[in-house]
């Protein structure tokens, strides 16, 4: 399920918006954007829109039927607008009066008799990464040994799984109090293979085998090819990125469920000692490594906090490359993200000459550099006061060099201009 247009008449404080979702030329014309990203300052609505998105993807899971009426289950809000998702090659089109799917128009009703409108299968799951998401309480559980989760939660066995906790009919948050539980789902593989592995060696050494290294290898390989490690897929993910950083995940330590090494110093840092940046990757790509993204949307609201610039410019690819089949639609102000997205895929918001919030779309080429893409697309100039008093400086010089006739003189100025060109690389 991919969201394809929007339009607001009002939500909070945005009226009168369009979104066109769809690719604008090309084979795909027509077809809903892969990924989506929004711009604009503080207070435009960025926020606002993952959140209504979020909603409304609430709605389309709990619409109901009967004849040719349509209505929510409890609780669900109606759009004051109009919002078209695409499931399949079918497009999902309501507003506050009527329903479009399949070819067929719904009357909205209050109440009646009423079925599911889509199947379990038709349904798709939204995850929602908040800005917030980084706190003590979603790394507390990556500090533990693994040994110690399994005595406290005798519950992880294979029943133990994340359709127990979340149905498609809601969204799946990520903000800075995700249950533990979700945690644990996520974790589980990863904490069961340790068992395992710890119940494996325990039972060669008690064999008498830790004094035959040969044949205490032999049986560890021959054990190993039937229980693969359940961290090293995992691995292959965040590594790349984490490599930035002079770390990566070590698949062989036992100590955490996720241990983190210092790749100079082979040293295991605990997960509560690494940077912010580095716990926001963890509590990001584990989830859209673990859980099921196909046809689902993932708004992220943020993605560039605490992370370094380099780690930016590339972090929309390795997203993609843990949910290949999902829409993406994240809400950022980094130029440097911004600049991952083709100008079709950003939507500017900004505010109008009456103060109300507008929208535009992108200019910029993706990859462009960011500080045209701070110009063009953010509509920043990205010099700030004491860089304009410099460049009013500089180009006084270039003008009086012009008018200047005593050689000496002349020869300081251009002295001057080069030292000032160079320095600010005007």
């Amino acid at each position: 399920m991919k969201i394809s247009k929007l339009h607001i008449d009002q939500f909070r404080h945005l009226e009168n918006l369009d979104f066109d979702f769809t690719y604008q030329s090309g084979e795909r014309k027509g077809q809903p954007l892969d990924k989506i990203c929004f711009i604009g300052q503080s207070a435009t609505g960025k926020t606002s829109l993952l959140e209504l998105i979020k909603e409304q993807h609430i709605a389309v899971n709990n619409t109901i039927v009967i004849d040719n009426f349509f209505s929510y289950k409890s609780g669900i809000e109606i759009i004051n607008g109009s919002v078209t998702f695409n499931l399949n090659n079918n497009s999902f089109e309501i507003n506050n009066e009527k329903l479009n799917y399949k070819n067929n128009t719904f009357k909205y009703i209050v109440s009646g008799s009423f079925s599911n409108l889509l199947t379990e299968e038709e349904k798709k799951y939204l995850y929602y990464f908040k800005a917030n998401l980084i706190s003590d309480k979603n790394i507390d559980l990556f500090t533990k040994n693994p040994i110690d989760l399994f005595e406290k939660h005798p519950g992880l066995n294979d029943k133990f799984n994340f359709n127990n906790f979340y149905s498609k009919e809601n969204s799946v948050i990520f903000d800075d109090t995700v249950e533990s539980d979700l945690w644990l789902v996520l974790l589980k593989e990863i904490l069961q293979y340790r068992k395992k592995f710890n119940q494996k060696m325990s039972d060669l050494i008690h064999k008498g085998l830790l004094a035959n290294q040969k044949k205490l290898s032999a049986e560890f390989e021959k054990w190993q090819k039937e229980n693969p490690n359940k961290l090293e897929l995992f691995a292959e993910k965040l590594n790349p990125i984490l490599e930035k950083l002079n770390l990566e995940v070590d698949v062989f330590n036992t100590e955490y469920s996720i241990p983190i090494k210092n790749k100079r110093t082979d040293e295991i840092i605990p997960i509560q000692n690494t940077s912010t940046g580095t716990k926001g990757l963890l509590l990001s790509f584990l989830p859209l490594f673990k859980l099921d993204t196909k046809d689902s949307i993932i708004l992220i609201d943020e993605p560039e906090r605490s992370l370094y610039p380099d780690m930016q410019m590339d972090l929309m690819d390795h997203y993609k490359r843990l949910a290949t089949e999902a829409q993406f639609i994240v809400a950022t102000h980094s130029p440097f993200i911004a600049a991952s997205f083709e100008p079709d895929e950003r939507f500017i918001l900004y505010f109008d000459e009456e103060g109300k919030v507008a929208v535009r779309r992108g200019s910029s080429p993706i990859g462009d550099d960011p500080n045209d893409m701070l110009y063009n697309d953010f509509g920043i100039d990205y010099i700030n006061k004491y860089g304009k008093k410099v460049y009013n400086e500089y180009l006084e010089k270039r003008r009086q060099l012009l008018f200047e006739k005593n050689e000496e003189v002349k020869q300081k100025l251009q002295n001057e201009i080069e030292s000032i060109g160079d320095k600010y690389n005007f």
